[in-house]
């Protein structure tokens, strides 16, 4: 799995002019990338990082200070683009594998006791975000 992760003041994603995820106060947004080689134990590990990842300001984590995430999945983080100009998407698992990953670490988090709201997995979505920082982070588990 591969996440890229970002704090922001707030972030908020879109879909067909509805908000389906946002959140309103300082945390993380999280894009979740899944291959194909992917298990529910590499769903846990992941949100168990994301809940302790200490980046937030005074080096807290969610955890920490109950923060908030926005968790979106996102199969662009695992394009090829070695070979000319336009990337492969063939490393990123497909949908019917994807998307259960993807609840998979969603449902983790919570059950951490995250406040986490999400994107509409396979739609195309607009995403808004504040970076803080700005602080990026690409995560390979």
């Amino acid at each position: 799995m591969r996440a890229v992760v970002q704090r922001v003041s707030h972030a908020s994603v879109v879909v067909d002019g509805t908000t389906v995820g946002a959140i309103d106060e300082p945390g993380l947004m999280v894009l979740v990338g899944v291959t194909h080689t992917d298990t529910p134990a590499e769903a846990r590990r992941l949100a168990a990082k994301l809940w302790g990842l200490r980046v937030l300001d005074g080096e807290k984590s969610c955890s920490d200070i109950g923060a908030p995430l926005l968790v979106i999945s996102q199969f662009t983080l695992y394009g090829d683009t070695r070979k000319g100009r336009r990337p492969t998407w063939q490393a990123a698992a497909p949908g019917p594998v994807a998307e259960p990953l993807v609840q998979a670490v969603i449902d983790e988090l919570r059950a951490l006791g995250a406040h986490v709201q999400t994107g509409s997995f396979g739609a195309d979505m607009k995403v808004s975000l504040l970076n803080d920082g700005p602080i990026t982070l690409v995560i390979d588990l």
